[in-house]
C-alpha cells in the first residue's frame, strides 16, 4: 500500500524518509529518523514498534543489516512486514516479507533503501532509484527524496491510487535556533480535495514554504 525511500546525504550529515500511499495519514505510521543515528520506514502490515526498536539498535552501534535482522528475528509477523533502514554510516538494508501484497519489493544502494508494496509493478522502484541517482548533485536531501518519490508516482506508484505523503528529514541542530534536529517534518494526510488529488505535489509545495520560513528565521525576518 506504500512506497518509500530512506536515505542519508552524501556528506553523512543528514538522514530522511519520504513516503507516499493510498492510505490515510501515512506519515503517522511509516517514517522515523534520529540525527547521528539513522532512519527507518516500516510499512505493508505496519509494525510501528519497529521504529523505536530499530533506532535503539542503531544507537547502540548496530549496522542497518544487524538492526533489521534483529527486528525480524523477534517478530512472528515478519512475513507481512516491509522495512527499509539506513544507518549512521549510510549502510542500507531492506526487507519485503513473502506475505506482502504484490507487487512488492525493494532495492538498496550506498546510502539508500527503496521499497514498496501493492505497486503497479517493479518499474516504480526502478524509477525511484534512477531518480535518486540522477539527483546526486542535489545538495538538499529533502529535495532529492521528493524527486525520487515523484518518479515512483509517475511510474505508477500505489496500484490503488493516491491519498497521502510525508517527508521527515533530520540533521543535528538543524531546527529553529538549533534547539532540535528537524530539517523538515511535513505531512499530507488526505489529498482528496487537492487539485488532481496529488499529495506529492502538495508535499513539494509545503517543502517550499518550510524552506522559506527557515530562511526568514535565520535572517531574523520571520
Amino acid at each position: 500500500m506504500t512506497f518509500s525511500i530512506v536515505a542519508r546525504s552524501a556528506d553523512g550529515s543528514t538522514w530522511g524518509v519520504a513516503v507516499a500511499s493510498r492510505f490515510f495519514a501515512v506519515g503517522n505510521a511509516v517514517p522515523a529518523a534520529v540525527a547521528g543515528v539513522g532512519a527507518i520506514a516500516t510499512q505493508a502490515h505496519v509494525n510501528v514498534a519497529y521504529k523505536g526498536l530499530a533506532l535503539s539498535h542503531l544507537d547502540d552501534g548496530a549496522t542497518a543489516g544487524v538492526a533489521l535482522q534483529t527486528l525480524l528475528d523477534e517478530d512472528p509477523g515478519y512475513l507481512q512486514r516491509q522495512v527499509g533502514i539506513v544507518d549512521v554510516d549510510g549502510q542500507a538494508a531492506s526487507h519485503t516479507g513473502s506475505a506482502c501484497q504484490p507487487w512488492a519489493g525493494g532495492v538498496t544502494g550506498e546510502g539508500y533503501a527503496i521499497q514498496g508494496n501493492l505497486l503497479t509493478g517493479p518499474e516504480v522502484i526502478e524509477a525511484m532509484e534512477q531518480a535518486w541517482r540522477a539527483a546526486e548533485d542535489e545538495p538538499s536531501l529533502e529535495r532529492r527524496l521528493i524527486a525520487a518519490l515523484r518518479a515512483g508516482d509517475e511510474a505508477g506508484g500505489d496500484s490503488r491510487g493516491r491519498q497521502s505523503a510525508a517527508l521527515l528529514v533530520v540533521r543535528e541542530e538543524a531546527g529553529y535556533d538549533g534547539e532540535d534536529d528537524i530539517v523538515a517534518d511535513l505531512r499530507v494526510d488526505d489529498a482528496a480535495l487537492l487539485p488532481g488529488g496529488d499529495p506529492i505535489a502538495e508535499l513539494a509545495r509545503l517543502l517550499d514554504l518550510n524552506d522559506a520560513h527557515r530562511a526568514a528565521w535565520a535572517a531574523g525576518e520571520l
